[in-house]
């Protein structure tokens, strides 16, 4: 069985301004670091194979941070970089619902690209890591549509707002992922300073 836990990258400004981010390359502000500070105690209580990576700032940094802890390689996947939101990115969600009110984002990767992108990501996580346990730190749009993907109720997660730093767990086992929990932010309760 191979053991995911995937790490939504820590806080950036863009974050608390409610700008979305998507393939705009946006560095962790200081909550951000703190928050993957905390994530890196939290794990390192555990043991851990490796730790992969969207190429994002935001991301490797947040990975960076988890690894000097935890002590294990780092590898850099560009399929967990995080969805093209085009023309939205950058934008408040007030400027979002101006511009784009049906959320048809110019130039967007699709649902469908995305997903199969990260659904090849995920099966090179098990065909090359066998019998692991893999940190995986990636973004919120990206963590959503695995979770959808591989989910007996996709519509669930449509509706749930991941946090910064959060954990979601999954197994690999008998072909097929599956969802232990997920949006997991207990690690994280002393540094609520948004």
């Amino acid at each position: 069985m191979t053991v995911l836990c995937i790490v939504r990258h820590g806080q950036t400004d863009w974050n608390a301004e409610g700008k979305l981010q998507g393939s705009t390359d946006i560095p962790l502000n200081m909550n951000g670091v703190k928050q993957a500070e905390l994530c890196a105690a939290y794990l390192n209580q555990d043991k851990w194979d490796i730790i992969l990576t969207s190429p994002l700032s935001r991301a490797k940094k947040t990975a960076e941070i988890i690894q000097n802890q935890v002590g294990v390689p780092l590898k850099v996947m560009e399929d967990f970089t995080e969805r093209h939101f085009g023309k939205a990115e950058g934008m408040t969600p007030e400027e979002r619902q101006q511009h784009f009110p049906d959320k048809n984002y110019t130039d967007m990767e699709t649902v469908e690209e995305l997903t199969t992108r990260l659904q090849e990501g995920l099966m090179r996580i098990s065909r090359e890591y066998p019998n692991q346990k893999v940190l995986l730190v990636a973004h919120g749009a990206v963590i959503h549509a695995i979770l959808a993907a591989n989910a007996l109720d996709a519509e669930l997660f449509n509706q749930i707002r991941l946090e910064n730093a959060c954990l979601n767990n999954m197994t690999f086992k008998e072909d097929k992922w599956s969802i232990k929990d997920y949006n997991v932010i207990h690690h994280l309760q002393e540094s609520e300073e948004k």
